[in-house]
């Protein structure tokens, strides 16, 4: 494939954040400033029988693997590009049976270790980056995150000790470091070359396999260009906690340096007697609480999961206003649960009360705005508000145009939907 854009671009040493990338010529909003390959990856299990394990395409009638029958392929070249990877899974598949479980992470990094055994040059993803340069940061690691290695490395030669000489286990401890960081079933040098920023000019999208990278501000040559690695929607103190959680460093952007959206994000209630600050502190701390208890939940679309999102909204609401980040998350979740139980009154009562929120809190052309977008637009024409369904939907394909390209499969579905609607 061509690797469109990546000559307009360079690595380089960004200040105080060690390698970076930066623009050597002008990228306006939407414009692609590069795309390439994925390394490695893996489609995780939930997409399976939905997507082709080998090019990712999403497609009705996919062929079965004859012998594990639990990968499907678009053809039989798709089928014979996959088998090289494919095989350290499907004889284990089948010898497992329902205990065949690596998490996703630890069959990236079996897919890693084979790719590394067969290629003897650079590839299209490497063109910039070395994945052995990247930072593994076990020093920082807790003995949480230290244990969770050890795990991964005990189900790798579990799972894969047929098919694959391991390297020793301190290599697979910098290996595993520097996978969980990338926090995807997909590694590509060159993204992973970008710094993190808060208020990103660029977007990373995927085309199947292919990674694309889109402009979402204006770059200038000379300008770093700076990805999110975070969900964005949270104020600064939360933002960064997740970024030294994860990542290992503060983040010192503008977005944080200024905390411009702090106040809106944490909007409170216009009492007539305005809360205590260490009322709103006691506040923070339990949507805090409650958010992360939700987020290690397994299974919660059921009925006790929406009475605890509306006693908890109920509780957050005495002190903060309905645009505060936390009590919109309890709605998106809430929302969540009236879908899947075909609520789609409920459902689309929290999307309205979301939207406009999500469209101030968040970057522009941001994909979560976009994808509240396309779930209303589709509630309202279920519902059979047809001028507001297609109304929500051109605002999605307008913010997916930029994010995703115009020529993408997922903006042309969108707009074939508008169109049949005509």
């Amino acid at each position: 494939m061509k690797n469109e854009g990546i000559a307009g671009t360079e690595r380089f040493a960004s200040p105080g954040k060690g390698r970076g990338l930066r623009a050597v010529k002008h990228f306006a909003v939407g414009d692609l400033v590069f795309a390439c390959p994925a390394y490695s990856y893996v489609l995780t299990v939930n997409e399976r029988g939905a997507h082709c394990e080998y090019c990712f395409t999403r497609k009705e009638g996919l062929s079965k693997c004859g012998k594990c029958k639990q990968a499907y392929y678009c053809e039989i070249d798709c089928q014979k590009g996959d088998w090289p990877m494919h095989k350290l899974e499907c004889t284990a598949m089948c010898s497992y049976g329902e205990n065949w479980c690596p998490s996703e992470t630890v069959r990236l990094v079996a897919r890693i270790i084979m790719k590394q055994k067969v290629t003897t040059e650079r590839t299209q993803s490497e063109r910039l980056l070395l994945l052995s340069e990247f930072e593994a940061h076990l020093d920082k690691l807790d003995s949480e995150k230290n244990e969770m290695n050890q795990t991964d490395i005990a189900a790798l030669h579990h799972f894969y000790s047929r098919h694959i000489d391991f390297p020793d286990d301190q290599t697979l401890t910098v290996l595993f470091g520097q996978v969980r960081r990338i926090g995807s079933s997909s590694y590509t040098s060159i993204v992973a070359l970008m710094n993190h920023s808060c208020s990103p000019n660029v977007i990373v999208t995927y085309k199947g396999t292919v990674a694309e990278v889109r402009a979402v501000q204006d770059i200038q040559p000379g300008d770093e260009i700076f990805n999110s690695y975070i969900d964005l929607l949270y104020p600064t103190d939360d933002r960064n906690e997740r970024l030294r959680d994860s990542y290992f460093f503060t983040c010192v952007c503008n977005e944080c340096a200024t905390r411009s959206k702090d106040g809106g994000k944490m909007a409170l209630q216009k009492l007539s007697s305005p809360p205590q600050p260490e009322e709103v502190r006691k506040m923070v701390h339990y949507a805090r609480n409650v958010i992360e208890e939700f987020r290690r939940a397994k299974h919660y679309k059921n009925i006790l999961f929406s009475t605890i999102c509306e006693l908890s909204q109920e509780k957050m609401s005495s002190i903060f206003a309905d645009t505060n980040v936390y009590v919109l998350h309890m709605m998106y979740q809430a929302m969540g649960v009236c879908l899947y139980m075909q609520d789609w009154d409920g459902a689309m009562s929290y999307g309205e009360k979301i939207i406009q929120p999500y469209s101030v809190h968040y970057p522009a052309y941001s994909l979560n705005v976009a994808s509240m977008y396309l779930k209303l637009g589709r509630l309202y024409l279920g519902l059979e508000r047809k001028t507001q369904g297609v109304k929500a939907l051109k605002k999605a394909i307008a913010i997916m145009e930029v994010a995703h390209g115009k020529d993408h499969h997922y903006v042309t579905e969108v707009k074939q939907e508008v169109e049949e609607l005509k």
